[in-house]
């Protein structure tokens, strides 16, 4: 695969240098210009402003053009999105090398590709990079500074790091492959595979995270004449090791699911459950 890439690369205009330069535009940008009406519009007109300069070198008007195309509404997920920069160079290439043609390509097929990849890839890049991969790193930064590890304020600037690679990765792949890019890759199942890996390493670390953190068990026991007392941890214990912060965990995960997102009410209710229940010595953290 890689010795294709490299054929194709070979025959196009973009060289690996001007494709890093894009990125890095985008990088810098994609939050920086916002605005309510345009969205990211100016932030990836700027990024793709530089190489758009070299695809249409002897064609100031078609230049012209194209970064005024780039300016319309634009809004996707930023990492892996970064896909949809790279089809689109791949498309502003075959535009201007056929700019003379009946073949080439008009305005409304580039503009229409890009809004149409906008939604899709912004739901698996906000799957992926957002909400599995950012909590992971983090997850286990936090673990390894709770510990008392140095490497633990470090961990977080993976997360840069893999956004970057990534990122730069995603758009490469856009620009060689072109439109057949964003087909072949949700054809081939690897999008659902990645979904699916990321989403069984988040809810292992979440869970290895809540068993490590959550800490509840109760003083209760009972006594009686001439006997051992009970105590009512040792009986649970039997049963599981942990019920009691399984049951807050799941506790809680219903409550979101029964009741919805409201952070702010359950964390009144936790404080709530938790004076209740230590002032008559029911439960404890422990």
């Amino acid at each position: 695969m890689s010795s294709n890439l490299d054929e194709i690369q070979k025959q196009r205009e973009l060289t690996n240098r001007d494709l890093m330069k894009t990125y890095a535009r985008w990088y810098l940008s994609v939050e920086v210009s916002n605005s309510y009406e345009r969205l990211q519009a100016l932030a990836f007109c700027n990024a793709l402003s530089g190489s758009l300069k070299k695809l249409y070198k002897d064609d100031d008007q078609g230049y012209r053009e194209a970064l005024i195309r780039h300016l319309q509404f634009y809004n996707s997920e930023g990492t892996f999105g970064a896909v949809i920069h790279g089809v689109v160079l791949s498309m502003e290439e075959e535009k201007a090398k056929s700019k003379d043609s009946s073949d080439s390509l008009s305005e409304e097929v580039i503009t229409g590709f890009k809004t149409g990849l906008m939604g899709p890839i912004a739901g698996i890049g906000d799957t992926l990079i957002w909400g599995t991969l950012k909590p992971i790193i983090l997850a286990l930064a936090s673990s390894l500074a709770l510990s008392g590890l140095f490497i633990g304020g470090i961990v977080p600037f993976l997360f840069p790091l893999a956004v970057i690679l990534i990122g730069y990765g995603m758009m490469k792949s856009g620009y060689l492959l072109g439109k057949d890019s964003v087909t072949k890759l949700m054809k081939s199942g690897l999008i659902n595979n990645l979904i699916n890996s990321a989403s069984i390493l988040g809810l292992f670390m979440m869970g290895a995270l809540s068993s490590t953190y959550i800490k509840v068990s109760t003083p209760l026991e009972f006594s009686f004449k001439n006997a051992e007392p009970i105590v009512i941890q040792d009986i649970l214990d039997q049963i599981l090791v942990g019920i009691l912060p399984l049951a807050a965990v799941f506790g809680i995960y219903f409550y979101f699911k029964l009741r919805g997102q409201y952070y702010n009410r359950l964390i009144m209710w936790l404080i709530v459950i938790s004076l209740i229940t230590g002032f008559f010595g029911i439960l404890q953290g422990s």
